[in-house]
Order: C-alpha cells, then sequence, then structure tokens
C-alpha cells in the first residue's frame, strides 16, 4: 500500500503538500469526520481524492454542479483513477453501468448530486462506502451565501451509513456557517481544518465612481496587460454581460456573454470554448465559474459590486489557481448598492443577506488593507498590510487611534456585548434616545465621551475596527458586537491601535473630471513567474490543446500552465526528465509525456 505522499507523486505528480493537505488526509484516514475550509485553489480536491485511494471500495463525492463533476472526472481518469459521475446527462445503459462498477468495488470515486443520491440510497447502502466527501458544504446552511435546501437532507447520511467517514468541504464559511455545517450533518469526532484564505498572488484593487465607458477603458487595459491570457467579467445583469462582450468584440477581443437567459446549450459552448482556449474573456453573471477547474485565469474583473464578501472572494478565487500573480479589480458606484438593497427586499432572507451586503459595501469603501479585511472575515487574524493591495500601494492617512478604540471597546463591553453599530455610536456621541434612556445605557461611564467626534466618523472608526478584527458581528443575537481577543489586547493597554484619517466619498462627477493616471499592475513577488520563451510555451499549448481535443477533455486537465512554464525553463530531454515536472503523474507520463519530450527536442533542433 502506498502512502498519501507516494500516491501525490506517482499518481498527481506532485512532490509536496500544500499547507493542511497532509493532516486533513491522515485524519480521514484514520477514519474520522472533518470540517475543512480551505480557499478556491487551495487543493481541496486532494483531500478526499487521496483517501479515496487509500481506502478499498468506492468513494462517494458530493457535488452542486454536472460541469464540476464532469471536469473531476476527466481530470481523475487522466491520471488513472476510476472515477465516474452519475447523472441525469448520462444514458440509462450509462448510469447502469456505472452502478455495475461500483457494485463489483472496480469505481474508486463516484460523483453524484444531492438531490439524486435520495433516490440512490437503497443501492448505495449494500456497497462499502468508506468516504462522503460533500463538496459546497456551505449549501447546507442558512447562514451560507448559497443556502440549497436539498443539501439539508444529508444529515442522515450517518445514521444511513453508520461505517461512513463524513467529510464537509467549502472555500467560503464565516463562523456561523461553519458551526451549522458541523450541526446539521451530525459530524462525530470531527475535528476543523482551517488553511489560510490568503491569495497572496492576487492583486486586490477597488475602482469607485467609474462611468460605463470608463469601465470599459478600464477593462481593455488591463485586457492588453495580459495578452493571450483567459479573464472573467462579471456583471450584475444580462444586459450588461452582453453589453461589456459587444464593446470587448468590437476592440478584437474574443469576448463572450454568458447568463440564465441564454439556453443550455448556448451556455454550455461558451463554457467550452472558454475552458479549451478558444475564447479569451467570458462576461457572465454569477451562474458563471463555479463548476470550472482552469487554472490559468489571470484576471478577474467585478463590472458591479457583488451581493457578499463570500460570493467576491469565491469568484475571484478563479484567478491565478496555478499560483502565478494574477489581477482582480472591483468596480463599484452606489448604484450597484441601490440595485442590490432591491434584490436583498425581494429576497427570502432578508436581514441575514442585508448585513451580508453592508459588509461586501465596507470592503469596497474600507481604508485598510483589503486583504486584512478578507482574511478577518472569515475568522483569520491577519496583523501585518499585504502591499498588493490598491490601499497599501497608495495609504491613506494614519493615527494612532488607540484612545478612540479604547472608547468604543469600552461602551460594548460596558453594555455586556448588546448593542450593534449604531447604538455603539450613539452612545459615544452621547445621545439620550428612548432606547438609551430604557436601557440605562446614559448612566455607564461611557456615555459621551466621544461627543467631540462626529456620528459618521464614528461609524467610520466603528467599521474599521471591525475590518482589523477587534470586533465581530453576532448575527444570530441581533447583530450585536462582540470583542475579540485583538479587541482585548487594545482595550486592556497591550497593543496600540492605528486607524485611517476618514476621507469624503470620490463623487462621480469629481470623478469624471479628475484625470486619472495609469497605474502599471505590480504584484509583489510571491511566485517566481519564469521568463519563458513565449514560442517554446505556445508549442506547448498547442500540443496540450490537440490532446485534450482527441480526449474530449479541457485544456488545463491535460496540463497546467505552471507545468507548461516548467517544461520551458527546465526542458525535458528524455522521458525519466519528466519525473521531475511538476505535474506530471505517472500516467499523463504514459499517455502523452514523449508528446511533449518530441515538441522540446524539435524546438530546440530549429
Amino acid at each position: 500500500m502506498q502512502t498519501p505522499l507516494q500516491i501525490l507523486k506517482s499518481v498527481f505528480g506532485y512532490n509536496s503538500f500544500r499547507p493542511q493537505q497532509e493532516d486533513i488526509i491522515n485524519h480521514i484516514i484514520s477514519r474520522k469526520d472533518a470540517l475543512v475550509l480551505m480557499p478556491t485553489g487551495g487543493g481541496k480536491s486532494l483531500c478526499y481524492q487521496i483517501p479515496a485511494l487509500v481506502f478499498e471500495g468506492t468513494t462517494v463525492v458530493i457535488s452542486p454542479l454536472i460541469s464540476l463533476m464532469k471536469d473531476q472526472v476527466d481530470a481523475l481518469n487522466a491520471s488513472g483513477i476510476a472515477a465516474a459521475a452519475l447523472n441525469s446527462t448520462n444514458s440509462e445503459d450509462e448510469n447502469f453501468d456505472i452502478r455495475t462498477r461500483s457494485q463489483s468495488g472496480d469505481l474508486k470515486i463516484l460523483y453524484i448530486s444531492p438531490e439524486r443520491l435520495q433516490k440512490e440510497i437503497p443501492w448505495l447502502q449494500r456497497i462499502n462506502i468508506p468516504l462522503f466527501a460533500i463538496d459546497e458544504a456551505h449549501c447546507i446552511s442558512q447562514w451560507g451565501h448559497d443556502f440549497r435546501p436539498e443539501y439539508t437532507q444529508l444529515g442522515c447520511l450517518h445514521q444511513k451509513f453508520p461505517k461512513a467517514t463524513i467529510m464537509a468541504l467549502t472555500a467560503t464559511a464565516d463562523k456561523l456557517t461553519k458551526e451549522d455545517i458541523i450541526h446539521q450533518l451530525g459530524l462525530i469526532s470531527h475535528k476543523v481544518f482551517i488553511s489560510s484564505f490568503d491569495r497572496p498572488n492576487l492583486s486586490l484593487d477597488v475602482k469607485r465612481g467609474y462611468s460605463g465607458q470608463e469601465k470599459i477603458k478600464a477593462i481593455l487595459s488591463i485586457i492588453s496587460k495580459h495578452k493571450g491570457d483567459s479573464g472573467i467579467v462579471y456583471c450584475l445583469s444580462r444586459k450588461n454581460t452582453e453589453k461589456v462582450a459587444e464593446e470587448l468584440c468590437g476592440k478584437g477581443i474574443l469576448a463572450r456573454a454568458y447568463h440564465a437567459g441564454m439556453t443550455t446549450e448556448e451556455r454550455n459552448a461558451v463554457q467550452e470554448d472558454f475552458i479549451n482556449d478558444k475564447i479569451d474573456v467570458v462576461c457572465a453573471t454569477i451562474a458563471f465559474g463555479m463548476g470550472i477547474d482552469k487554472s490559468n485565469v489571470r484576471y478577474v474583473i467585478h463590472y458591479n459590486l457583488p451581493k457578499s464578501i463570500e460570493s467576491f472572494y469565491q469568484e475571484i478565487g478563479r484567478a491565478g489557481r496555478d499560483g502565478l500573480a494574477s489581477e482582480t479589480v472591483l468596480f463599484y458606484n452606489f448604484q450597484d448598492i441601490i440595485t442590490l438593497r432591491n434584490f436583498v427586499n425581494e429576497s427570502g432572507q432578508k436581514e441575514i443577506n442585508s448585513e451580508k451586503l453592508d459588509r461586501m459595501q465596507e470592503y469596497a469603501e474600507s481604508l485598510i488593507c483589503r486583504r486584512r479585511i478578507l482574511l478577518n472575515y472569515f475568522g483569520e487574524s491577519s496583523n501585518g498590510n499585504c502591499g498588493n493591495c490598491d490601499i497599501c500601494r497608495k495609504p491613506p492617512q494614519r493615527f494612532n487611534g488607540t484612545i478612540l478604540v479604547q472608547k468604543a471597546l469600552s461602551a460594548i463591553k460596558r453594555t455586556d456585548e448588546k448593542i450593534g453599530f449604531s447604538m455603539t455610536a450613539q452612545i459615544l456621541k452621547g445621545f439620550s434616545s428612548e432606547e438609551i434612556v430604557q436601557n440605562g445605557y446614559d448612566k455607564i461611564k461611557t456615555f459621551g465621551v466621544g461627543a467631540g467626534t462626529t456620528l459618521k466618523h464614528w461609524h467610520d472608526y466603528l467599521l474599521q475596527m471591525l475590518h482589523l478584527g477587534y470586533i465581530e458581528i453576532a448575527y444570530n443575537e441581533g447583530n450585536h458586537l462582540k470583542i475579540t481577543p485583538s479587541g482585548n489586547a487594545v482595550l486592556f493597554g497591550k497593543e496600540r491601535a492605528e486607524l485611517a484619517i476618514p476621507v469624503e466619498k470620490e463623487s462621480e462627477a469629481t470623478h469624471s473630471t479628475r484625470v486619472k493616471s495609469k497605474q502599471k499592475f505590480s504584484s509583489r513577488s510571491f511566485v517566481e513567474e519564469p521568463n519563458a520563451n513565449d514560442d517554446l510555451f505556445q508549442v506547448l499549448r498547442k500540443v496540450r490543446r490537440q490532446i485534450a481535443e482527441e480526449n474530449n477533455w479541457p485544456a488545463y486537465v491535460v496540463l497546467s500552465d505552471k507545468t507548461l512554464r516548467e517544461i520551458v525553463s527546465t526542458p525535458p530531454l528524455s522521458i525519466d526528465d519528466l519525473h521531475y515536472i511538476y505535474g506530471f503523474g505517472e500516467k499523463k507520463i504514459e499517455l502523452f509525456g514523449q508528446r511533449f519530450v518530441d515538441a522540446v527536442q524539435e524546438y530546440l533542433k530549429q
């Protein structure tokens, strides 16, 4: 029996695990449940694929999207792993064959949707299932940003399959969502694994108050820096996806729109062309990208503000999955808030969705390092600035705000952490409202200690405190503010707090008359990208595309851009040399390794 590390090298062609992967795999192999929070592109799939190869029997992966299942199955088959997906796009004969292979033990990994699982349970109970891996597990929680009722039926798995281990995986879950996932799935002897949500290869930029034409001009500038690379432009409306795609096509860019108003065939055609590098840019509503594992997306642009930080993080996470430097840009103006507020008011979860939109708006308007806001939102402490966002590159003026922060934290503590943003600001300002007097908050020592600061500025400082991780919001307790360990350190004088001087919002009129200087995209050198010989890289891309078309696979299933770059920087002259190239497992070397070696040798001759 091979060890997990040996499987990692021989099957997947990687020399070492990413952070947390080995610990997660060993925990699952010891037959204990787990909740895994790992960012998009962080390597979640390997955490259940390797245990599936160690275990006897068929591991069942529950996934919400057919397109995602297909990509995963293609990638596993390309690496020599027996995998299949049971879904409605198969013929009955194909599904019968998949069930037969599972029952005979020939299938190592079976993908199935949560809806389909319920009617397949009777025959699944007759086979050896060592592990259930539930992907996109945040869908089970009403607190999650993508709640799906069919996921709530998965709470029966331990009862129906008492010998199976259950593993829940998600890229986006706040504190409440994590607790809800554990409770609803009834995880036993579980452990929560939280990988760093930091994606340092992604730059983070927010551009405020741009008009439609200014957005197009900026998008064209971004695309020009990434010629031949893939990108996604997310829009709020179907109309905008078509408008932006038309504008880009008019400038000679291979772009297509993607939205729910198109037929299934049209959407699938756009997705296939994007996956296979036949078009460079997809202008899409949020319906696009969840089922795509394309590793070489170099930029993600939000034409409008997303509805939540979870959605935003998941969408920007589709850039730079190969670890190479990639760019993310968010355009923001107040009209987006008006539109999204209308959506929120019509939604079935008005209160939750409203709070999530508030956090997204605060991110867009923040004066704090944007990466710190994202990391703190997902419960990951971050004390340093990233240097790779617009705020860090052009920082606002800051001052020692320790006393201001202590005043606010004291007000929160003296009210037993039972007040929200507005009430905290009113207490500090010394407003004797009916609610404040009824609760006796006008009698606490902190009442009115911030009378010299405007209400607007107190709101700004409280938002900065939230972003800096000094306070958090308890959504399940009436949105009350709670003091974090970092906040207590400031309150009791153990740490100093730096705040940014609030600035007035830049109006659209002011912005449009201002001359915008072109900022060259800079990325910190977290990833050493080789000075690749572009001619050889294009030769290798052509070979990859041919192999992909022959097997009806997406191009990235064959090899990632990262692997092609490594071939360029260290050209393999024999099959044996491929064993030292990132991403070349034994099966891929056997299937098509010689074709890449031949292409390199032919190129070097020329």
